[in-house]
């Protein structure tokens, strides 16, 4: 079964839907207005059990199939970046400083195309969850809605999400068993010297020295503390010191993140940063200390989930265009806070060519709308078929 008639039929308003939200973007939490305009189409197809206030601005609606079966959980993510857009596209956002340049617009509007297609039809048995999350981008709306008890009060059973994927042919569908994307966490290290001349730096007890001696030393937990079988990214991204040629500053900052896919390579990371922040500041005579802050844990699809979800996909958009077996990206995203308490799948649908997510002059591809929302409908109906 390609992609589902009914839901090409108004592929023109989920372009409609796409745009009013890319043109109005909110940040965070504070996607209050984002789900106002979910909560009104809902309520316009028909859906009747309309949950918000999740996670500050969520929304989450129930859709009642044909009798006993299993809850199935649709994710969308709402909240945009804080960027300046340069794509100049007549629906560009209108909102200073704020853009949807990761595509959860997009995604909104497919989770939207499916609510709609699912609330006619109904050829399904159990209830299928739409979920529309805030918050995605760094602050864990995912985590805060499962702290609330969202699986438990719907019962849901499984859960699945997607996201576009610049790069991939347009309407590709990619997804992997196991670790999809990475965790992340996130370091400061603020040391304390003592500042002088720069003339005179014997008088001094300089932290910028020191914090080049501890960023080199970061570079070899990589290398020589971790398994070369074990992926892992420690990347060093801010050294802020000093305000002048001649001054030796009395501190530095440096930050930067790590990525990696298992809980020992986490635990061995921070304890290693944390041998090498203490052993340096000594050997330099300054004081350091580290701020080690674990953020998303590492998205991981379920495997018998992802058979099941690759063989949708199939269905939807032919085999050729189907990749069961993606490689890993050390990006982060806060489905995995779902999936650590539910069996699911987390999947990418093709873009095609264009600028990267996250870039000023990126845009969701409306053509794909389709195909991710009769993806998404698609999982229902066959996880919870008629009998």
């Amino acid at each position: 079964m390609p992609v589902i008639n009914r839901i090409a039929g108004f592929a023109d308003e989920m372009k409609t839907w796409r745009r009013h939200i890319h043109m109005n973007p909110e940040l965070g939490r504070d996607c209050h207005e984002t789900a106002a305009f979910v909560v009104d189409r809902l309520k316009e197809f028909g859906i009747e059990e309309i949950s918000t206030g999740w996670a500050e601005s969520g929304v989450v609606a129930v859709i009642e199939g044909r009798g006993e079966g299993p809850v199935i959980g649709l994710r969308a993510d709402m909240d945009a970046l804080p960027m300046e857009e340069i794509t100049g596209a007549d629906w560009a956002s209108t909102v200073p400083g704020k853009m949807h340049a990761c595509g959860h617009d997009g995604h909104t509007a497919m989770l939207l195309g499916a609510a709609k297609y699912l609330s006619e039809t109904r050829n399904f048995a159990g209830r299928a969850v739409l979920i529309f999350q805030p918050d995605e981008e760094g602050g864990g709306g995912g985590e805060a809605m499962v702290e609330e008890g969202m699986m438990e009060r719907y019962g849901i059973d499984e859960v699945y999400a997607i996201h576009n994927g610049p790069g991939l042919e347009t309407g590709q569908i990619a997804l992997a068993p196991g670790p999809l994307m990475a965790a992340v966490d996130s370091f400061y290290i603020d040391i304390q010297g003592k500042g002088g001349h720069g003339a005179m730096p014997h008088e001094s007890t300089d932290p910028v020295v020191a914090a080049v001696g501890i960023v080199q030393a970061l570079q070899t937990i990589v290398s020589r503390n971790n398994n070369a079988q074990e992926r892992l990214v420690v990347s060093v991204t801010q050294i802020n010191t000093g305000s002048a040629t001649n001054i030796i500053p009395d501190t530095a900052r440096i930050c930067g993140t790590v990525r990696s896919f298992d809980s020992h390579v986490r635990d061995m990371v921070e304890q290693r940063m944390g041998e090498i922040v203490a052993g340096q500041a000594a050997s330099f005579g300054v004081e350091a200390v580290l701020d080690y802050d674990r953020g998303y844990p590492a998205t991981v699809n379920d495997a018998d989930k992802s058979v099941f979800a690759a063989n949708v996909a199939r269905e939807v958009v032919g085999a050729e265009k189907v990749d069961d077996e993606a490689t890993p990206m050390m990006a982060a995203e806060d489905f995995s806070y779902m999936l650590e308490q539910r069996p699911g799948v987390y999947a990418f649908v093709g873009n095609g060519e264009g600028a990267m997510v996250h870039h000023p002059a990126y845009d969701f591809n409306d053509e794909i709308a389709p195909v991710g929302a009769s993806f998404l409908a698609r999982l229902v109906e066959k996880a919870a078929p008629l009998k």
